[in-house]
C-alpha cells in the first residue's frame, strides 16, 4: 500500500514538474516567433499594410503594392536582409492581427493612441496628422456644429470614429468596415460627411474634385507610428534604432517627395507630415 502510495506521488510530482515547464516554455516561445532573430532565421517579416489607403498603402492596376507606408516596409526588409511578406488588413484589425501574431509589425496608418497603448506597443513615430473632415462642395460642412442632425460616415477602429463616439456634437455615426466602404458611401450619397486622418483626405479630395475639405483640424496632433506586439523587445528596440537612423538619413523627406507630394495639394507640405 505504501509503495502503492509513493509511486503515485511520484507520478503527480512528475506531472507537476512538465506543467511548469510547460508553462514556462510557451511565453518564451511565442516571444521567439517575433523576435529580430526568429525573423532574421525565418527570412521574412510579416507587415500589416492597408491595401486601398492611397497614397499610404494600395494595390495599383498592375497588382503591385504602392505607397508611403509600403516604402518604409520594403526599407525595413532590406535592413533587415530579409524579405517582406504583406498582410492586407482593415482598420479595426490592425492589433487582433499583431496579437494573435498573423503579422510582426503594423505599418497601415497606424495613429498612437492611449487606448491603444494598454494593449499592444509602439516605436517612434514617423508621421504626424490630425482629423479632418471632408463633404460635398455643393453643402459644404466647415464647422462640426453643422453636423448635428447629419448623418457623419468613419472607418471602424480609426481615431476619428473614437473622436466622435466621445464627441458625436449631435451627429448619426455611420460606420465602415473599409476605406473603400466608406469612400463610396459617401459618393453615394448616404452622408452629408466623412472623417478620417486629414492628410489623405487631402489626397482624396485632389482626385475627387467635387468634394472638398472643409474641417482641416479636429483635436490635437497625433502621431503614426509602427505597431509591435506588447512585449516584442527585441523587434521594438530595433524599429527605434531603425526609425532614428532613417530621419537621419533623410529616408522620410525622400519618400514624401516620391509618394505623398505628387498626390497632395498646395494645402500639404513635408513639414506638415514628416516628423523631425
Amino acid at each position: 500500500m505504501k509503495k502503492h502510495t509513493r509511486l503515485i506521488a511520484a507520478f503527480l510530482a512528475l506531472v507537476t514538474l512538465f506543467g511548469l515547464f510547460a508553462g514556462f516554455a510557451q511565453p518564451a516561445q511565442a516571444a521567439e516567433t517575433t523576435s529580430v532573430s526568429a525573423i532574421k532565421k525565418r527570412g521574412t517579416i510579416k507587415i500589416a499594410v492597408f491595401g486601398d489607403l492611397p497614397p499610404y498603402g494600395w494595390v495599383d492596376k498592375n497588382g503591385k503594392r504602392q505607397g508611403y507606408d509600403i516604402a518604409l516596409a520594403k526599407q525595413v526588409g532590406k535592413d533587415l536582409g530579409v524579405k517582406v511578406k504583406y498582410v492586407q488588413v482593415n482598420a479595426d484589425s490592425r492589433v487582433d492581427a499583431l496579437n494573435s501574431n498573423k503579422v510582426d509589425l503594423v505599418l497601415a496608418n497606424f495613429t498612437v493612441t492611449p487606448e491603444r497603448k494598454q494593449v499592444i506597443s509602439f516605436a517612434k513615430p514617423y508621421m504626424k496628422v490630425s482629423i479632418g473632415v471632408i463633404s460635398p462642395k455643393s453643402k459644404p460642412i466647415t464647422k462640426v456644429s453643422q453636423l448635428k442632425g447629419k448623418n457623419l460616415i468613419v472607418n471602424k477602429g480609426t481615431t476619428a470614429e473614437q473622436y466622435f463616439t466621445k464627441n458625436s456634437k449631435g451627429a448619426t455615426l455611420q460606420k465602415y468596415d473599409s476605406k473603400t466602404q466608406q469612400f463610396n458611401a459617401l459618393k453615394n450619397g448616404r452622408a452629408a460627411a466623412l472623417a478620417d486622418d486629414n492628410s489623405y483626405l487631402y489626397a482624396w479630395v485632389k482626385n475627387n474634385p467635387k468634394y472638398t475639405v472643409g474641417i482641416k483640424h479636429l483635436g490635437p496632433n497625433q502621431y503614426i507610428a509602427p505597431g509591435i506586439k506588447k512585449g516584442n523587445k527585441s523587434l521594438l528596440n530595433w524599429t527605434n534604432k531603425e526609425i532614428t537612423k532613417l530621419n537621419n538619413n533623410g529616408f522620410f523627406d525622400k519618400n514624401y517627395n516620391q509618394n505623398l507630394k505628387p498626390y497632395f495639394g498646395s494645402d500639404v507640405t513635408a513639414k506638415d507630415i514628416v516628423i523631425k
